[in-house]
């Protein structure tokens, strides 16, 4: 508008602007030069040689000023900084396959859907991760109850919280400045909490000490593995440090190792005995690595994730010893510690283990080891709460963690005050302890029937084959690629495995991840899914796999 003001200004005042007589003369020319103008170039040209020669001089400075801007745009349009050749290629390195190009393809398909686009289904069901509030799980009462009070204070003169959640709440507030979640905490978290924690380690592991400031909050246990690896990480060449991270592994490790340029050293799990862990391969990826590295790092998952095995006291003992021998690091991922199904096994913390087996192990091997609000019978992964225990560590590098650590503030207060609940919570003889019992096992024995279903389902399905569930939340079954189906992958340029879960999707709205996003020995083929949906739902997701994966076999016999 403020171009056509200048136009009609200036065109009224031309001297030469001769158009046709009008009732409001050269106002009225004016506007319908402007008229001209909107219409269109050709039409705008015709008017101007008719009835106002001074517009001439308006389309010359038109011309002129278009010009300018063409330069102008050239100009903005330059080469960016920012290209896949010039980012930090350790990012463009980094891949995690739960979050992968089949869960975009899922995506793509969701819009689909919306849109009325016809599907041979309905819905997308994404069982490629443990996001157990989003597969139906309902929210523990209690660990609600107290956020709620600390996210809203006013609520603690209400009748509706019972007084223990009440307690625990003014408790994690007076820790918090100014009483409010609000405010930053400490790097390592808000002191109490670090409290409760160690107080929840000692009677879990039936009395071993843990010192509150070996305890540091993290935003989820993701933050704390990636924390830790980074300050361990040195050296170039064949002294750059090594990792040894289980295969399978979850792709947080890989993930992390890439973006620190460090070096993946890989131990196999055995999957003919259950996924179990054999230290004789931990030796064999050990010494051969030794040739390109400097391994100094050795990762474990228990309960495995994706594998779903609970490791033995005599393996944890193995590994331990094994780790003092080598002198390695250990970091000991133990999230799903409350996810135990089969009635032979046990979860055994390795802090508890390292401690029983005697001084000479307790006083000398450096371990970190993590916990989550994520997973567990709370399944709160938005809180993005968690915490790590590191022991041992030289006094040195403990400042030099908590200065990392301060780079990044502190986690989440909210998450900090959802680990406490995790473990703090309500004790026998409290108001809530009868309903959180309640709710904390219906969860949990849920989970293990829903466990034993897929184990049985798939093992029942020609060209399927799935080891017990004895924790964690995934199935992580094999599955039979005939020769024709890779040939076909080949030709779209992707995995075997990958090939068989887009069409898997495709097909039924099933999302599950391929085994080659977590690794596998060469030749094997898998996929991971969640036995998160809630049982009726998880038979019907069952019953289609086996009718997608006979069809498969037949398409591609």
């Amino acid at each position: 508008m403020h171009r056509f003001a200048v136009l009609a200004k200036q065109t009224a005042a031309s001297p030469g602007c001769k158009g046709p007589p009008c009732r409001n003369g050269r106002r009225d020319v004016a506007l319908r030069c402007i008229a001209s103008l909107v219409k269109g170039k050709q039409h705008q040209q015709r008017f101007t040689q008719r009835t106002c020669p001074g517009r001439e001089r308006l389309v010359r400075w038109n011309s002129a000023a278009k010009a300018s801007a063409v330069k102008i745009n050239e100009k903005t349009s330059r080469e960016k900084i920012l290209t896949l050749e010039s980012m930090n290629p350790q990012v463009k390195a980094v891949e995690y396959a739960v979050r992968g190009p089949i869960v975009l393809k899922a995506g793509e398909i969701e819009k689909e859907l919306r849109k009325g686009i016809k599907k041979p289904f309905t819905e997308v069901i994404k069982a490629n991760i443990g996001d157990a509030h989003a597969m139906g799980q309902q929210p523990i009462t209690f660990l609600r109850q107290v956020v709620a009070l600390c996210t809203y204070p006013n609520l603690l003169d209400s009748p509706s919280f019972p007084e223990d959640s009440k307690k625990r709440a003014r408790r994690i507030l007076q820790g918090c400045g100014g009483n409010s979640l609000g405010s930053y905490s400490a790097s390592q978290g808000v002191n109490c909490i670090r409290e409760d924690v160690a107080a929840y380690i000692e009677r879990r592991d039936g009395g071993v000490p843990a010192d509150p400031d070996n305890i540091y909050l993290t935003t989820g246990a993701s933050d704390g593995i990636a924390t830790i690896l980074k300050i361990l990480v040195s050296g170039g060449g064949k002294s750059r440090t090594g990792v040894m991270i289980p295969i399978p592994q979850y792709p947080l490790y890989s993930a992390a190792i890439s973006e620190l340029d460090a070096i993946q050293v890989n131990y196999y799990l055995d999957e003919e005995n259950c996924w179990a862990l054999d230290v004789n391969e931990l030796r064999r990826s050990l010494n051969e690595a030794k040739a390109y590295c400097n391994p100094k790092v050795l990762c474990i998952i228990n309960p495995g994730n994706p594998t779903g095995q609970v490791q033995s006291r005599k393996c944890i003992e193995d590994v331990i010893h094994f780790a003092w021998e080598e002198q390695l690091f250990l970091l000991a991922d133990e999230v799903y510690q409350d996810n135990i199904y089969s009635e032979e096994c046990q979860f055994h913390s390795f802090k508890k283990v390292l401690y029983e087996m005697g001084p000479e192990y307790y006083s000398n091997v450096e371990l970190a080891s993590f916990h989550s609000t994520s997973k567990g019978y709370m399944g709160e992964c938005g809180y993005r709460g968690g915490y790590m225990e590191v022991i041992n560590l030289h006094p040195e590098i403990k400042g030099q963690l908590v200065k990392l650590l301060s780079v990044r503030l502190c986690p989440p207060v909210s998450g900090q005050a959802a680990m406490d609940i995790v473990v703090n919570p309500p004790v026998p003889g409290e108001e809530s302890y009868a309903q959180f019992i309640k709710e904390k096992e219906s969860v949990l024995d849920n989970l293990a029937q829903k466990a034993k279903l897929t184990e049985d389902m798939f093992n029942k399905v020609p060209g399927i084959h799935c080891n017990p569930l004895q924790g964690a939340m995934y199935a992580f079954p094999r599955i039979f690629i005939p020769s024709k189906a890779i040939e076909a992958a080949k030709a779209h340029k992707m995995a075997p495995d990958l090939f068989y879960c887009m069409k898997l999707l495709e097909e039924t709205g099933i999302c599950v991840v391929p085994g080659s996003g977590f690794g596998q020995r060469e030749g094997s083929y898998h996929f991971r899914m969640t036995i998160l949906p809630p049982v009726e739902k998880l038979k019907i997701v069952l019953e289609k796999v086996k009718d997608f994966h006979i069809q498969f076999l037949e398409e591609y016999a």
